[in-house]
């Protein structure tokens, strides 16, 4: 006797709230009808579910994110680096206080080396015909920022082989929830034979029919809600083992319409941040192409003050718009800044700061298009810099001039240690301030003004 479970699949949606409604309409109809026929379904994803850049996950903490969840029905989720390291310490301790779902992380930890209240490691569900499927989840390490949080981010790999073997001799079939990439998920395939399924995310790829791997089925569903997946495993009751599985994915734009509800969540959101911050007299302009745009040195002049640097780095494709004069609230920090972007103090010497500024210079960088690194908005935009003065070719900090041998303290954006933009910053000693971001940094710095 074969029996066919089906499993629902989303990942990265990036509170890409546009996709939701449809994606909601179709996992409800879908898990209606196919129990109606008999069939088990169960309902996962696999993180980055909520994205700070969306008014509604940042004004309700990814509170709300956590709702939509409840409300279509998700038997249990991991997270993804995007909830594990923007929100704080506390608000990711409690972002899950009201799931009716379980969320499944096998490699994170308090600083104690505690398992969160919130969080299991693996978890089992067994079918009405007895068929008991063993699910366990990872997410990806980022050790120094969970550090700075207050979490301690153990091995995926390790976590997971040991969660597998505690599952095998229990259950029937195993499924990974996977946000590691595609590569990682890859080796774990190759490793873990046991595992019979792994639904992926955190590189965004796409994988229309999924893919077999060393004998597991991969599958992946792309990235902002542009796809729901589905993965359907036929189970042989006389073996007792899975004799066959499939993936498909659907295209959400080609899902029925549903009640667009975009608008009244950005209001919502709107209101959640409605907090005045101050009053402008006059806007701060702003043109991300331009070395001297107002708001992109009011910036560089709040980091450079917040991390208490030499000098700092920023460009001006990191703001969004002007500020207007009139009252200035934190969603309209958040219209500007909606990067989860921290700042970052980096420690140079003198001849590696001018390779940095040589670097900088190359003229197509300003309208790069940038995707990825924490970055939310377009262009890259002109690099600015605040305590760095040229004269005659020289650079000087201080009024003193720079020195190859001197160290140097660099406030700038983590996205820049990252090794996309300078190696010179991904090797160096530096600091990273959590769980502030940018539109904090500014906040502080407007309302310091005010007074």
């Amino acid at each position: 006797m074969k029996e066919r479970i089906t499993l629902y699949h989303t990942n990265d949606l990036h509170s890409h709230f546009e996709n939701w409604p449809r994606i909601h309409q179709f996992l409800i109809q879908q898990r209606r009808m196919l129990e109606q026929e008999g069939e088990e379904v169960f309902l996962f994803d696999i993180g980055d579910h909520a994205d700070r850049s969306h008014p509604l996950t940042e004004g309700s903490s990814g509170k709300r994110n956590v709702d939509m969840l409840n409300h279509a029905g998700y038997d249990a989720v991991t997270i993804g680096n995007n909830e594990g390291i923007t929100f704080s310490y506390d608000e990711l301790n409690e972002l899950y206080d009201h799931a009716e779902f379980e969320v499944i992380l096998a490699n994170l930890f308090t600083s104690e080396g505690k398992r969160p209240d919130w969080a299991r490691p693996y978890l089992i569900k067994t079918t009405k015909s007895g068929i008991k499927i063993g699910i366990t989840a990872v997410t990806a390490e980022y050790p120094v920022f969970y550090e700075k949080l207050g979490w301690h981010i153990t091995s995926a790999k390790d976590e997971l082989k040991a969660q597998v073997r505690a599952m095998k001799d229990k259950v029937d079939v195993i499924i990974l929830l996977s946000h590691l990439g595609i590569r990682e998920d890859e080796w774990v395939a190759e490793e873990c034979p046991d595992i019979d399924v792994i639904m992926g995310g955190h590189t965004h790829h796409v994988l229309e029919n999924g893919r077999l791997h060393h004998q597991v089925l991969l599958a992946a569903a792309g990235k902002f809600g542009m796809y729901t997946g589905k993965v359907e495993i036929d189970f042989d009751h006389v073996s007792r083992k899975v004799s066959g599985a499939t993936a498909t994915l659907y295209e959400t734009g080609g899902l029925p319409k549903a009640d667009d509800q975009e608008a009244e969540w950005l209001a919502e959101g709107k209101e959640l941040l409605s907090n005045e911050i101050t009053v402008l007299d006059q806007p701060i302009q702003h043109n991300p192409l331009q070395e001297e745009s107002p708001l992109t040195n009011l910036l560089a002049e709040a980091i450079l003050e917040w991390c208490d640097a030499d000098l700092s780095i920023v460009t001006g494709g990191l703001l969004l718009h002007s500020l207007e004069a009139g009252p200035v609230t934190e969603y309209d920090l958040h219209h500007i800044l909606p990067h989860p972007i921290n700042p970052c103090l980096v420690e140079l010497t003198g001849s590696e700061l001018k390779e940095v500024i040589r670097q900088s210079r190359h003229q197509a960088w300003p309208t790069t298009v940038i995707r990825g690194l924490g970055f939310r908005g377009t262009i890259l935009g002109e690099f600015v810099y605040k305590g760095l003065e040229e004269k005659e070719h020289q650079f000087y900090v201080g009024n003193e001039l720079v020195r190859s041998d001197q160290v140097y303290r660099i406030a700038t954006v983590d996205m820049f240690t990252f090794g996309f933009f300078f190696p010179e910053m991904q090797r160096a000693k530096k600091y990273y301030f959590m769980p502030e971001f940018l539109r904090d940094i500014l906040k502080e710095k407007l309302r310091g003004d005010a007074r």
